[in-house]
């Protein structure tokens, strides 16, 4: 399903019309399928849609859902936050439970800040509320350039073992090819869009101090990019917060550990749909 140039948002699951919808937001380098795993494993009936982000699978470009929302085509995850909220609203959802892993994360956050309404629950999976440091910021404009200047993903494709934890890194080698095969189907142009964008975040910790709905934090125990110290920095700023820690998994816990984050995610719609009801 597309709405008017901005992201696709693909229907993972139809569950029980008027309830709240989960939406999925995904990691760089990949697209929606990260969340297939999760999403056979959630009980119930709920509506589970899952959000190509601009320039990721079956998406329009950045600069293109930019100059489609009428935004500055610069790199940022602010466009793909407004993309995200109006391709939702032409699919008729103006509220959802929003969940993101990592760049997903970061764009839900985003949206927390920019659309606040929108968001009736929120799930962090594997991200920080902080902005890069300058040598990480440094990084990933290098591999910006890199990837636009080769017009290849090789230089993003090492990621798929930095992405896993120490143990699945050795125990699960079928999880790195899945990982290698998703990411070499992205265009070298998104990802490099994206990695600026990610550069230019900024902290958004002040937005989760002023968020007020429900809220849960899951993060691998081996997570290296996105450790558990920063999780636990989320869940101080956040009003209502509940931090699972996922044992054996690094930064895919989504993948790596379905079950714990499928389990996280159904708690955290039965909290947002508990408080809607009594608001």
């Amino acid at each position: 399903m597309t709405t008017d140039g901005m992201p696709r948002v693909h229907a993972l699951r139809r569950g029980v019309p008027g309830r709240l919808p989960l939406v999925l937001l995904h990691g760089f380098p990949l697209d929606h399928r990260m969340w297939h795993d999760v999403t056979d494993l959630l009980p119930g009936e709920p509506t589970v849609l899952a959000v190509d982000l601009p320039g990721f699978g079956a998406s329009p470009s950045g600069p293109d859902v930019a100059q489609a929302l009428g935004a500055d085509p610069a790199p940022s995850l602010e466009v793909m936050a407004d993309g995200v909220a109006a391709a939702l609203r032409g699919q008729g959802v103006e509220r959802a439970v929003v969940a993101g892993l990592s760049l997903g994360g970061y764009v839900a956050m985003a949206l927390v800040e920019r659309h606040p309404d929108l968001v009736a629950g929120l799930g962090l999976i594997d991200t920080k509320a902080t902005a890069d440091d300058d040598a990480a910021r440094r990084t990933r404009l290098e591999v910006a350039a890199q990837v636009r200047a080769e017009m290849r993903v090789d230089r993003v494709l090492g990621m798929r073992t930095t992405l896993l934890g120490a143990t699945n890194r050795v125990t699960r080698p079928d999880l790195s090819e899945r990982l290698e095969r998703w990411t070499r189907d992205q265009g070298p142009l998104g990802l490099a869009w994206a990695q600026e964008a990610m550069a230019a975040r900024p902290d958004r910790t002040q937005a989760l101090r002023a968020y007020a709905g429900p809220a849960v934090v899951v993060v691998g125990e081996e997570d290296e990019l996105s450790p558990v110290a920063a999780s636990q920095h989320m869940v101080d700023a956040l009003a209502d917060a509940r931090l699972v820690v996922v044992p054996g998994a690094g930064h895919m816990t989504s993948n790596e550990s379905p079950e714990p984050v499928a389990s996280a995610l159904q708690g955290l719609l039965a909290r947002a749909q508990r408080a809607d009801a009594a608001a």
